[in-house]
């Protein structure tokens, strides 16, 4: 399964182990966890239960019929602890269990997870069983989860978090694509695999745009709606704040000031966002100049959340009276380039990363951040454990990189009161003659072209 290899490699050593195991797997359903688990569960035994959002007699009763259904055997009553004894893999191997969506039994059945544990005792099926609890509620599973488990949260062999696939990934699904053409790609859909596999990498960014996104058709067309609805109330202020904080407005007090909301209600719902991944708080790599760095940042952590409040939501009287092209060659193209900018730090970042397993960086990577000052800005600051640092420009619509950006650089970095061992310089413009001449023959220096990285 393409960009899931290690999480296939993961459930695939705990399947072997001998015993029972149980494990939870939650993230959003569109960065494909239930795929994960189809493939997973591909050529082994296996008892598959999707929870709908129904009552708890209805949920019993629909368990119950899958049970009888696919084993051709009676249940006497309905309790999750008669279910998980009529369930079998039928010659001895293991029996994979999956409940998709079991938060929604949970909350409305405080012995199911009881029944679980059951299971995994081997009080119930006596077989070898590994059970998979998929949930894709990230709020539930991280905050309520542990508070219902308490001391039997130890009895959980593992919980994994279903991410985004990285940029490394897009590039792979999107053969077609140069590597400019994939980090737009990226800034616009993230590494979701449901809008990767949407996107056509047989047209350029600004068909894909007007054809999955503007256009009424399009796949994407009500998804940023979609998703805020899904699991948040008072819409209206949460489309506020994520407005607000596309525009560049990313201080508490900038948001207080822009909405009008007191700052305790702005606090209250920025939590909220960052419980379910849509917004994050920005830390500045904590350096010796402290005092000049920006404190108390928040931005659209969701890559298609931000294009959306950045580029659609904020004309939404012309996004439903425009066509599409006339849609993006107003509000979309003259600003594309420099929002974009944020996302080729981010593939910048996965490249030093990368570099770093295969033991190709001059240091091996501690921490790795971006210095965010009142006066200045430093893309990358990667660093070791001893406080060695390689200091990173990355360059995407400024056209060829010169000396005079790296002078920049300088300044911010003497706002920082942070020094280089050694000065990554990442282009997709190329590198200006001059910048070559200078320098050439220090080995502290490399220059990155984006099209070779």
């Amino acid at each position: 399964m393409a960009g899931r290899k290690q999480e296939l490699q993961y459930l695939e050593q705990m399947y072997q182990k001998s015993g029972n195991q149980l494990l939870v797997l939650y993230g959003r359903k569109e960065n494909g966890g239930s795929k994960l688990v189809q493939e997973f569960c591909r050529n082994k035994k296996r008892f598959y239960y999707y929870a709908p959002d129904i009552s708890p007699q209805f949920q019993k009763q629909r368990m119950r019929k899958e049970i009888t259904d696919q084993y051709q055997v009676a249940v006497s009553e309905d309790s999750y602890d008669t279910f998980f004894k009529r369930i079998k893999s039928g010659d001895g191997s293991k029996l994979v269990v999956v409940i998709e969506e079991f938060h929604r039994i949970q909350k409305k059945e405080p012995q199911f997870i009881e029944s679980i544990l059951k299971l995994k005792g081997k009080k119930l099926y006596p077989g070898p069983v590994m059970i998979l609890l998929c949930s894709s509620s990230i709020s539930w599973a991280e905050q309520e989860l542990p508070k219902i488990m308490g001391n039997s949260m130890k009895k959980i062999d593992g919980i994994t978090k279903i991410q985004e696939l990285g940029f490394l990934d897009l590039v792979r699904k999107f053969p077609n694509y140069s590597v400019r053409e994939s980090v737009e790609a990226y800034g616009v859909i993230g590494g979701v695999p449901e809008y990767m596999k949407g996107w056509e990498d047989q047209q350029d960014i600004r068909r894909n745009i007007c054809t999955h996104i503007l256009s009424e058709r399009g796949f994407l067309h009500g998804k940023a709606e979609e998703i805020i609805r899904s699991q948040l109330r008072e819409l209206s202020v949460y489309h506020t704040i994520l407005e607000v904080l596309a525009s560049g407005k990313h201080k508490l007090n900038d948001i207080y000031q822009a909405t009008g909301f007191s700052r305790a209600k702005i606090s209250v719902y920025l939590k909220n966002l960052m419980e379910f991944d849509v917004v994050e708080k920005v830390y500045s790599f904590e350096t010796g100049g402290w005092q000049n760095a920006q404190k108390g940042l928040y931005q659209i952590k969701d890559t298609f959340l931000n294009f959306w409040f950045k580029f659609v939501y904020p004309y939404s009287s012309d996004f439903h009276q425009m066509e599409p092209e006339e849609f993006y060659d107003k509000h979309i193209a003259g600003e594309l380039e420099g929002y974009l900018k944020r996302y080729f730090v981010k593939v910048c970042m996965e490249y030093l990363k990368l570099q770093d397993m295969v033991g190709r960086l001059p240091l091996k990577i501690h921490k790795m951040g971006t210095w965010i000052g009142k006066k200045g800005h430093i893309d990358i600051i990667a660093q070791n454990s001893v406080r060695e640092n390689i200091i990173c420009l990355c360059s995407w619509a400024e056209g060829p990189m010169t000396f005079d950006m790296c002078q920049q650089l300088f300044q911010s970095m003497e706002q920082a009161k942070i020094t280089a061992n050694y000065y990554y310089l990442f282009s997709a413009g190329g590198f200006d003659e001059n910048l070559v001449k200078v320098v050439e023959g220090d080995e502290r220096i490399l220059l990155v072209d984006m099209n070779r990285m």
